[in-house]
């Protein structure tokens, strides 16, 4: 039930001390500020690291061909190492913990791609059919390479939005049509969308036909493997692929240059792990300055006990229970803690709005937020805080004898 009277003796009271409850409320609101600003711009890296992982599936290890550096079985360091489509079949057939796999094969030189009298410059990246599963790319017409275009070596390319958009000027259909990739005729099957824009400025091609075209024999210049292990069990198939692929190619499976690998299931785990320690420490930086905030609302609650000991004293002598005298007391220390903290809330969540707006997403921050659920824990933190902040004073009132109180000046 609203009471008229309560709310006008708790403003009075604080309108009576102004300077001292804004000091008070002023840490607690800072508090909080620093607590959402804080926890918004950890997510905010954070968002920019796993925008970064997630352009590419999060589950994937690349590994390719390097130089040896080390002497193995009477062989000199500084020999090439090269992979080949039997090592494909190989990683694909008998190493355990693959899912989806695919070899890539480079051709360099011109990177014209031509359509009647549109051209442009962009990349051109000969791949397997689940190399779209592993660079999460979006088809949005046609479809994607697959294995009968790598078994019968057919001139047929999927090309990225960005291309199509080049190359295509009045909104014709691509795909059907024919484009020119180094001076050879591909036809369109597909057109694709991607996260990343730079992976968006591609063409896929059969990996069989550009070897073909190019003279690359059966040559691949590196292979990627998605699995659906933890981040410890594929540091072991890391391991088992190298000492396999040592074994193969002949050389020291401690031989650090002779084949570079890249495990994003591991390096994904650490920054997972590297942002919890952070989220952790923040919320921990935060709710010690909280506490700061509570321990000084509770002394200053203290304080207006004491000065209140005599009216305190006319209460309980008129009939007021002690209940009543620790509800008065503690409604007054959650009205200061709660205005307050909601405020320094606010400013903190409008902050960091104002950043998202302000700052482009980039590599290293990202779209800072702060979770809805944050924001209600939050709230529910000061309505504790309060409480805790005015319990200590308000026992200490409802302990205050009418007669020692009435004779207190």
């Amino acid at each position: 039930m609203f009471d008229l009277d309560k709310w006008q003796e708790i403003f009075s009271t604080i309108s009576k001390n102004k300077m001292r409850t804004f000091l008070t409320g002023f840490s607690v609101a800072w508090g909080i500020f620093m607590l959402i600003i804080l926890l918004g711009s950890g997510k905010g890296l954070q968002n920019a690291i796993d925008g970064q992982f997630r352009e590419d599936a999060v589950n994937t290890i690349w590994f390719g061909a390097g130089t040896t550096s080390k002497a193995y079985k009477g062989m000199q360091p500084g020999r090439q190492v090269r992979f080949t489509d039997e090592d494909y079949e190989f990683v694909k057939d008998q190493i355990k913990g693959v899912d989806k796999i695919s070899a890539r094969y480079y051709m360099w030189g011109n990177r014209v791609i031509s359509y009647k009298k549109e051209y442009g410059v962009f990349n051109i990246i000969s791949v397997h059919p689940d190399y779209q599963d592993i660079e999460t790319a979006t088809l949005i017409e046609g479809r994607f390479i697959n294995q009968i275009d790598i078994k019968k070596r057919r001139k047929v390319v999927t090309i990225g939005k960005p291309v199509k958009e080049a190359l295509f000027k009045k909104g014709e259909n691509p795909i059907g049509e024919f484009i020119k990739v180094n001076n050879v005729l591909f036809q369109v099957v597909g057109v694709f969308k991607d996260k990343n824009e730079n992976d968006e400025r591609r063409i896929y091609l059969p990996i069989a036909t550009a070897q073909m075209i190019s003279g690359g024999g059966n040559t691949i210049h590196n292979l990627t493997i998605t699995s659906n292990l933890s981040a410890k069990e594929s540091e072991q198939l890391e391991k088992n692929i190298k000492a396999e692929m040592a074994e193969r190619h002949r050389f020291d499976k401690d031989d650090e240059q002779a084949i570079w690998m890249w495990n994003t299931i591991k390096e994904y785990k650490k920054f997972s792990n590297l942002f919890m320690g952070i989220q952790i420490f923040v919320t921990m930086i935060g709710a010690f300055t909280i506490i700061a905030g509570i321990v000084g609302v509770s002394n200053i609650m203290i304080i207006v006990v004491n000065e209140r000991t005599k009216e305190i004293g006319i209460r309980k002598a008129i009939g007021a229970s002690p209940a009543s005298v620790i509800g008065m007391i503690i409604f007054e220390a959650v009205i200061i803690t709660g205005t307050a903290g909601y405020i320094g809330l606010l400013a903190g969540i409008g902050l960091i709005e104002l950043a998202g707006s302000l700052i482009p997403p980039n590599e290293v921050f990202s779209n800072p937020e702060v979770n809805f659920n944050v924001a209600l824990i939050a709230t529910g933190v000061l309505i504790l805080a309060g409480t805790l902040a005015g319990l200590v004073p308000a026992l200490r009132a409802a302990k205050i004898r009418p007669v020692l109180a009435l004779r207190d000046e």
